[in-house]
């Protein structure tokens, strides 16, 4: 029996959407941050909203950031081989609105869809506005269904005022599950 979209494994006797409707519900509660994920190949930028990002060793410090297989981001990160993570603060939701679809990149303005960027080590763009920053190398990447997982050593880091970052329950975005 196909479930459309639907995917499982579902428990014995569940109606299937009502258990995905489910599921989702409680991931969603999950608690997370709402970042500008910077990417870089060549010429090529983007930053691209991500709330999949998380500190996964501290000896290298390293962080994992999951993206989507089809974003236009997936493709420079695995050919430029960095990222950079932008945090922005609490009152910074339209700045993370402005980069849910691929970015106009103005190379002269060093300016994505109109917002300024800074590069560090790996060149891969960090919000000029970001509160706090890290610049990464990819170390490992794991394909995970619809994503892969990026594992980034932290190479260069910036900011870290002590100021409420934005996270995703300060929007009316949702993603996940």
């Amino acid at each position: 029996m196909s479930h459309g979209d639907l995917s499982g494994p579902f428990p014995e006797g569940v109606d299937p959407e009502g258990y995905d409707r489910l599921r989702r519900r409680v991931l969603w509660q999950l608690p997370m941050g709402l970042y500008l994920l910077g990417t870089s190949a060549g010429e090529a930028k983007n930053l691209m909203t991500l709330n999949w990002a998380m500190q996964v060793s501290t000896r290298p410090k390293q962080v994992a950031v999951s993206v989507e297989s089809s974003a236009a981001s997936h493709e420079l990160l695995a050919e430029g081989g960095c990222f950079a993570l932008s945090l922005l603060g609490r009152e910074d939701r339209a700045l993370a609105r402005k980069f849910v679809k691929p970015a106009v990149h103005d190379p002269v303005a060093r300016a994505l869809n109109g917002a300024g960027y800074e590069t560090a080590a790996t060149g891969a763009p960090i919000l000029a506005a970001a509160v706090s920053w890290l610049d990464c190398e990819v170390r490992q990447q794991v394909r995970l269904g619809s994503h892969t997982l990026f594992v980034g050593e932290v190479v260069a880091a910036g900011g870290g005022q002590d100021t409420a970052i934005l996270r995703m329950e300060d929007t009316r975005m949702s993603y996940g599950g």
